[in-house]
């Protein structure tokens, strides 16, 4: 949706953006603090750290600490919570870089 890559460069401008996993996704700091991908029938826009957030309107997303809104259309976005999401991702962030580093140092120990 090229909607949410708009707003996400505007409240993110000094993220990194790349495709991984082929999915845009934004980094800070070299940590991926937010993404989207195209699912059947609907855009699943996903923070890394999300269930962190104070910010209401998220869902929890897997097994640590990610959350997502799932969009049907451009229309659905509410803007105001997705600046909100945005600026929280900036300042609450789980440390995601780093843990992958320290499992295979653990993994190399065992």
């Amino acid at each position: 949706m090229a909607q949410l890559r708009e707003i996400i460069d505007q409240v993110l401008p000094e993220a990194e953006s790349k495709i991984w996993h082929a999915h845009p996704v934004w980094f800070l700091d070299g940590n991926p603090v937010v993404g989207y991908s195209q699912l059947k029938g609907v855009v699943r826009l996903l923070f890394w750290s999300g269930q962190s957030f104070s910010s209401a309107g998220l869902e929890p997303s897997g097994s640590f600490k990610a959350a997502e809104c799932r969009y049907s259309n451009a229309a659905d976005i509410d803007h105001h919570a997705l600046r909100e999401w945005l600026a929280e991702s900036r300042s609450t962030q789980w440390d995601y870089k780093n843990i992958v580093k320290r499992r295979g140092k653990l993994e190399r120990l065992c």
